[in-house]
C-alpha cells in the first residue's frame, strides 16, 4: 500500500515519518508488524506528534469541520493540544458543545428508530406496500 494509506491506518502524520517510510511501499505484513510492535520512531510520533487532523480533532473532542471553522489547518503536537485543553479558547468551548449536541442527537434518533422498529414488529406491520 502507499505510505499515505499506511500513515492513516497508523494514525500518524506522513510528513513526520522517516524518509524510508515515506518513500517505500508498505506491505500488509509490514503494517501489521508496525501495529503489533511499533518501533521507537512510531511510538514517539504517536505520543508527541505532530498529529494528523483526525487525531487532533479526536483529542480535542471536536469534528474536523470544527477545526476548519476555527482556522486550525496545521498539525498540532501533543503539547499544543494539552495547552488548548488546559485553557480552552472560546472556539474550542463552542465546538465541543456543538459536538456534544450532535452526539446527543444521534443517540436520540437511534433510540427513536429502535422504538419505531419495535412497534412495527408488535403490530405485525408489514412492508409498506401500496395496500391494493
Amino acid at each position: 500500500m502507499k505510505p499515505e494509506t499506511a500513515a492513516k491506518k497508523l494514525g500518524i502524520l506522513l510528513e513526520a515519518a522517516p524518509a524510508e517510510f515515506r518513500s517505500g511501499v508498505v506491505t500488509r505484513d509490514e503494517l501489521n508488524s508496525l501495529q503489533a510492535d511499533p518501533p521507537e520512531w512510531l511510538q514517539v510520533l504517536r505520543r508527541e506528534g505532530p498529529h494528523p487532523r483526525t487525531v487532533v480533532a479526536a483529542k480535542l473532542g471536536v469534528s474536523n469541520s470544527g477545526l476548519a471553522r476555527a482556522g486550525i489547518d496545521e498539525p498540532l503536537t501533543t503539547a499544543e493540544i494539552k495547552a488548548l485543553l488546559a485553557a480552552p479558547p472560546a472556539w474550542l468551548v463552542q465546538e465541543r458543545a456543538t459536538q456534544a449536541a450532535v452526539r446527543a442527537e444521534k443517540v436520540r434518533v437511534a433510540e427513536r428508530d429502535k422504538e419505531r422498529a419495535a412497534r412495527g414488529r408488535e403490530s405485525g406491520g408489514g412492508g409498506g406496500g401500496a395496500g391494493i
